[in-house]
């Protein structure tokens, strides 16, 4: 049985366990008739898994349901300029949050099919996003007239069959008898499988009154139990490999460490058994980078050497939530035999060339950690190389992507959220040490220029909710374009993120890639540092806008006790080469290159 079905079905079980524990409940329980609107419902089920933050745009189908929304206490509508700045947003506010969802409400048809691609990155990345659509009534829904917002030949199912694609879990609601069991459904398949799920709410079905003796029953968010004889088996095998690899195996952690709630768990295996620890691209900041037992990003072929020799030349490695994509191994380019290896994932295992379905990691990681602390006396023996990144000394005083990144490292504190755009800004982080309890949060598979913008106002949310420190954004001036509205929204809620946007004339990872001095990876340039204004801010007390041309121009702002407090949102224009990148940026844009194979070149 494959992975997938096995989570379906442990799934299904899930589902049954926690409405036979409805029943009890309810049986124990005194006879209550207190009721409340199935879009109540909703809300106070959000309320409990600890979202504190709505987005969308509002629309004629889910304005009814908004009302529910904005009279709670304990759950904000934020309100976004689109709605797929808002899907954006939803997918940040879930990295950073960790533990509960993003949740982006919008309208039927023309809203929601806007917020596809956000939900479509965050399913890519997995990414636990609800979103709630607004829908026309039940009766509607039967009768089928022209409605707007309809492809008007009478599918009202058209969207549902189409988030099929891009969410682990849908759900129509057609009944009162039957909703909250169907929202309790989809918000747990949300939480325990980390990816997006799709929920139509139609207008008539949310001022419907249903018990509310459901609520007493929490939501089951632990993920299903692995079988304890195949489970067993699978400790034995990894022992064995450890042995036979006298000790000599290293840690690699990637995004679903994160994403399927086990850094605690991998904190764990690391530090008790004392084995090397690094990260691929999208597992940055999961391991604190000023861990004495971290050696740095391995990235395939891009790895520094350093990192390369010591993860390619490890008799065994322990990966945990990989996700091998082209931008996370630079360009597949991962020189680890399967017979080296053991992959934990979130709903199986596989040791060297075994698969295990159903025996996931979060319960077999303490299980193993156990098994392999008596190693740690031989594994910690074994040399880490020490990731860091000088500042160079160049004779000039042009920003240049390698002066850049090692110095506005200098500036990043412990809490600190860095946002990083694809392609220039992501492919500069990486190299940069971290300080501890920072958050990286970028978008490497899913890769959709823009991302950032509608992420950061997401990420500033989740990080005031966790009593994280700032939240710095690292933008090109290309990216911004696509979803610049949301600064508005940053404005309109006090937001105060530091905003790093990169004139270098136009999209340099499409020019690395194909066309380096062709007109369509040009754009328009902005006058950058009036952009807060124009969004209605009062440039030098609600905002500050800053250009910077050279070194000394932008390390005395860096350096600035005011600046780096940010008090209020601010906006920094860096002046920069337009044919300069970083060095990682240029290695895989060359192996892309080849990898597209354009042959006619002109």
């Amino acid at each position: 049985m494959s992975s997938t079905a096995v989570a379906s079905l442990q799934a299904e079980v899930t589902r049954l366990r926690h409405e036979l524990q409805t029943l009890k409940v309810d049986g124990e329980s005194p006879v209550s008739n207190e009721t409340l609107f199935v879009g109540q419902y909703l809300v106070e089920r959000l309320v409990q898994l600890g979202v504190t933050k709505m987005f969308g745009v509002p629309g004629d189908f889910n304005l009814g349901f908004l009302d529910f929304v904005e009279d709670h206490p304990k759950i904000d509508w934020v309100g976004d300029c689109n709605e797929l700045n808002a899907a954006y947003a939803a997918d940040g506010y879930a990295r950073v949050h960790e533990g509960t969802i993003g949740v982006v409400t919008t309208t039927f048809g023309v809203g929601e099919l806007s917020a596809m691609n956000g939900i479509a990155g965050a399913f890519s990345e997995h990414v636990p996003v609800l979103h709630l659509v607004g829908v026309p009534s039940t009766h509607q829904q039967k009768s089928k007239p022209m409605l707007h917002h309809t492809l008007g030949d009478g599918r009202f199912d058209a969207y549902y069959e189409a988030s099929k694609q891009f969410t682990i879990a849908q759900a129509s609601l057609k009944s009162k008898e039957t909703a909250a069991a169907e929202i309790d459904r989809i918000l747990t398949d949300c939480v325990v499988m980390a990816r997006p799920v799709y929920l139509m709410l139609p207008t008539d079905l949310a001022y419907e009154r249903i018990p509310a003796n459901r609520l007493r029953t929490p939501l089951n968010l632990e993920p299903p139990e692995n079988d304890a004889e195949v489970e067993n088996f699978v400790l034995d095998e990894i022992v064995k490999l450890v042995e036979e690899a006298q000790n000599d195996a290293i840690i690699l952690v990637d995004a679903c460490a994160v994403r399927h709630g086990v850094k605690k768990e991998v904190e764990e295996l690391y530090k008790r058994t004392g084995f090397p620890v690094y990260s691929a691209p999208m597992g940055k900041s999961v391991v604190p980078e000023s861990y004495e037992r971290y050696g740095g990003i391995y990235v395939g072929s891009i790895s520094s050497e350093a990192v390369k020799e010591k993860v390619e030349s490890a008799k065994l490695i322990l990966s945990v939530g990989a996700l091998k994509s082209d931008f996370n191994t630079g360009n597949f380019t991962y020189h680890i035999p399967t017979q080296r290896t053991v992959e934990l994932h979130s709903d199986h295992t596989r040791v060297q060339f075994a698969g295990f379905p159903g025996i996931g990691m979060k319960r077999l990681l303490p299980k193993l950690t156990a098994r392999l602390q008596p190693f740690q006396g031989d594994a910690v023996q074994l040399s880490v190389p020490k990731f860091q990144l000088p500042l160079p000394q160049e004779d000039n005083d042009v920003i240049s992507q390698a002066w850049l990144w090692p110095r506005v490292g200098q500036f990043f504190k412990p809490k600190d959220i860095i946002v990083a755009e694809t392609g220039t800004s992501s492919f500069g982080v990486l190299d940069i040490p971290l300080p501890q309890d920072s958050i990286f949060v970028s978008q490497i598979l899913w890769g959709s220029i823009g991302w950032t913008v509608g992420a950061t106002l997401g990420a500033a949310f989740g990080g005031l909710d966790r009593g994280l420190g700032r939240t710095i954004l690292f933008v090109g001036d290309g990216s911004i374009q696509l979803t610049v509205q949301e600064l508005s929204v940053m404005l309109r809620w006090g937001l105060k993120p530091i905003i790093f946007v990169l004139n270098n004339s136009g999209y340099t990872i499409e020019r690395y890639l194909h066309g380096m001095h062709r007109k369509y990876n040009d754009i328009s340039n902005w006058r950058w540092t009036k952009l807060l204004e124009t969004f209605g801010a009062e440039e030098g007390k609600s905002a500050k806008s800053y250009t910077v041309r050279t070194k000394d121009e932008l390390s005395a702002l860096l350096d600035d006790p005011t600046f780096a407090k940010a008090d209020v949102i601010q906006l920094v224009e860096l002046i920069m080469p337009q044919h300069d990148a970083p060095r990682a940026l240029k290695v895989q844009a060359e192996l892309s290159g080849k990898t597209n194979r354009y042959v006619a070149e002109i």
